[in-house]
């Protein structure tokens, strides 16, 4: 009878304390005086995101700073696999090689790795494609710095991408330093941008945001004109965002070609919070998008790398309240 009583006590105890040990593997932590930021680790098998839409390293799943809350989930359903289940300042590449792929051939997306071109139609950057190499990727961290290393060989373009974010141990900032190197014998010619994914204090999207630029915007989109405003330089919403709904601009125009208009700013006047976003390269293009739970501005960089080279770009998150 006692063995009976202890075996599985026993075995709920292994079974908890494996389940605690592949959450700690599946996650790790920075910290600074003023940030603590968890990440979720790319991992091909048991990978918390698994998508082929974005780059699988950096992704926060959540992060504090001075009584504030910056990312979270934003969205309903999960799946490993779905393109958009992901948090986090979070990046997209444009695709290598699709084009020129014959059905069932191969085709690269940087941070993912090698995939499966599965018919002839364009691009499908909300579907699924099959991973049939998924690179190799080794992840450091210690104390307020993480560095995501990403290597893929193939026939079609071969890389070397290094994304390290760090905090400032005395400021309330984040920096994401990127270094992608072509490895390959074919020009790597891509752009890539940032989703963001913001979700600050679980507000609502609505009249307590402001989105500001260093620009007169210009645009037209889904909702905008009824749901949101170009304000000169600002975006603002004339109400709370329902649940289904969305604010999509695929253009914004007005910014120049110094990288000084890289320079964002995201507020929230009913939880005193901020972020300023800016980097050290031009934009390229622009977009927002919204849904009730995060507005997202999507910063573009366009990348042209030749053989043997590598290129950097850098965006810094700078936290605040007001």
């Amino acid at each position: 009878m006692k063995e009976k009583i202890i075996f599985p006590t026993l075995f709920l105890f292994l079974m908890f304390n494996q389940a605690c040990q592949k959450m700690k593997n599946d996650r790790s932590e920075i910290k600074s005086d003023y940030i603590s930021a968890t990440f979720l680790l790319p991992d091909a098998e048991n990978g918390y995101y698994r998508g082929t839409r974005f780059d699988w390293s950096g992704v926060i799943s959540d992060l504090s700073c001075c009584g504030h809350t910056y990312f979270g989930k934003w969205f309903d359903n999960y799946s490993p696999t779905l393109h958009d289940a992901i948090m986090g300042p979070v990046e997209e590449f444009a695709p290598l090689g699709y084009d020129s792929a014959d059905p069932g051939g191969n085709f690269v997306m940087i941070g993912i790795g090698l995939l499966k071109k599965s018919d002839d139609q364009a691009h499908n950057r909300f579907g699924y494609y099959q991973i049939t190499d998924p690179g190799k990727w080794k992840v450091r961290t210690r104390g307020d710095e993480i560095s995501f290393n990403h290597v893929l060989k193939s026939e079609v373009n071969s890389y070397d991408y290094t994304k390290t974010v760090r905090l400032a141990g005395d400021k309330p900032i984040m920096e994401i330093d990127h270094k992608l190197r072509n490895t390959g014998k074919t020009r790597i010619v891509t752009n890539v941008y940032n989703h963001h994914f913001f979700v600050i204090d679980n507000q609502p999207v609505g009249p307590d945001f402001t989105i500001k630029f260093p620009f007169k915007l210009s645009g037209e989109g889904q909702g905008f004109g009824s749901i949101a405003e170009l304000n000169d330089n600002s975006i603002i919403f004339n109400r709370v965002l329902e649940k289904d709904e969305t604010v999509f601009c695929g253009s914004l125009t007005g910014f120049s070609s110094s990288p000084e208009d890289l320079d964002v700013r995201i507020e929230n006047k009913s939880a005193g919070a901020g972020v300023r976003i800016t980097g050290n390269r031009p934009l390229s293009k622009l977009i927002f998008w919204a849904c009730r739970t995060t507005p997202c501005p999507e910063t573009y960089v366009d990348i042209n790398i030749e053989p043997g080279k590598e290129f950097t770009w850098k965006f810094i998150y700078e936290f605040y309240s007001f």
